[in-house]
């Protein structure tokens, strides 16, 4: 495969459903409004706790720096992930990149189905105000087509089995299985990773 013909294609690719557009996450100050701090020296996550392949790293990345580490990141073919927009507002955010450069590709939680080189997508967050919209379906599914346009064979997610219960809303960012079921995902395996009192599971969308 053409890798050039790959790059142009995930800078140019989009989807539409519904009103709402996911495009790849190219522009820093729409990915900052959704992840980034109220106060620029906060040392918040960024999306970068699962990104960074160096736990070192992480807790070494702080304030002002996690920004900046980001806008690199967002000018990187392929971008760190997508953005939901509706009528041209930025609402809604999904990490999603090979596992190999994240965190995932170490974990001792987490466990690796095969040998096979895939995707992880394990952050999705919506825009206070818009929540509860259907948003978080299609920054999945913009995910899953993000990846398959980038040459993804199969991507995976981590999500809470909550069985229907409440989870706190600092915890809903990994989503739910009901949610990855929804989009085709089906469980691969337990992990041994748990999050607000409910365990993770693995999930697995076959792309080829």
């Amino acid at each position: 495969m053409n890798l050039d013909a790959v790059d142009e294609f995930s800078v140019g690719w989009k989807t539409r459903c519904m009103g709402i557009e996911v495009r790849p996450a190219t522009v820093f100050e729409d990915v900052k409004t959704i992840v980034g701090p109220k106060r620029a020296d906060a040392s918040v996550c960024w999306c970068l706790s699962y990104r960074l392949t160096s736990s070192k790293e992480n807790r070494e990345l702080e304030g002002p720096a996690r920004g900046e580490r980001v806008k690199l990141l967002v000018q990187q073919t392929p971008p760190p992930g997508v953005l939901a927009y509706d009528d041209g507002e930025v609402v809604g955010w999904a990490a999603v990149h090979p596992r190999a450069d994240t965190s995932f590709a170490r974990s001792r939680k987490i466990p690796h189905v095969d040998d096979l080189d895939v995707w992880s997508v394990w952050c999705i967050r919506v825009r206070p105000g818009h929540r509860k919209e259907g948003i978080s379906h299609h920054l999945l599914a913009g995910a899953v087509d993000f990846a398959r346009a980038n040459g993804a064979v199969a991507i995976e997610g981590y999500p809470l089995d909550n069985k229907g219960e409440r989870i706190d809303s600092t915890m809903a960012y990994v989503g739910t299985m009901a949610l990855f079921e929804k989009a085709g995902f089906t469980k691969a395996t337990d992990t041994d990773s748990v999050l607000n009192g409910f365990p993770r599971v693995l999930m697995r969308l076959d792309l080829r």
